[in-house]
């Protein structure tokens, strides 16, 4: 009797083990809410050195085939894109892309924007998101 329990803790086990996983991650896009607030910002932004922003799309070769976004924001004092956002599950990443060094990780995108540079009251960053 033992021993048949044993063999059934084995094979279940083995069950679990070699059943797929049938978990989707969590996968933020950028709405066009996000791209109203994005020029909202950049324009409040201008007399504060923010020159502009870009929204890029790249494809990620995977089982999925999924596409992600990625915002780019230049600032007066450099050429190169200076900051870059992008969606990583529910969060916000924000990096300094001429030092490429990760700032954070912000809960909405507007937090991410408001860290680069604060031209935008708190209360509107919570309003929006």
């Amino acid at each position: 009797m033992v021993q048949n329990a044993s063999l059934s803790t084995n094979h279940l086990t083995y069950a679990r083990q070699t059943n797929p996983c049938n978990v989707v991650p969590l996968r933020q896009k950028i709405l066009p809410r996000h791209r109203t607030y994005l020029m909202h910002w950049l324009t409040a932004g201008e007399s504060m050195g923010l020159l502009d922003a870009a929204i890029d799309t790249l494809s990620f070769s995977s089982a999925y085939g999924h596409l992600a976004e990625q915002v780019l924001v230049w600032v007066r004092e450099n050429p190169e894109p200076a900051y870059l956002i992008r969606p990583e599950g529910r969060f916000w990443v924000l990096i300094d892309q001429l030092r490429e060094h990760e700032i954070g990780r912000y809960n909405n995108f507007a937090l991410a924007l408001h860290t680069i540079r604060p031209v935008l009251p708190l209360h509107e960053v919570s309003r929006a998101f």
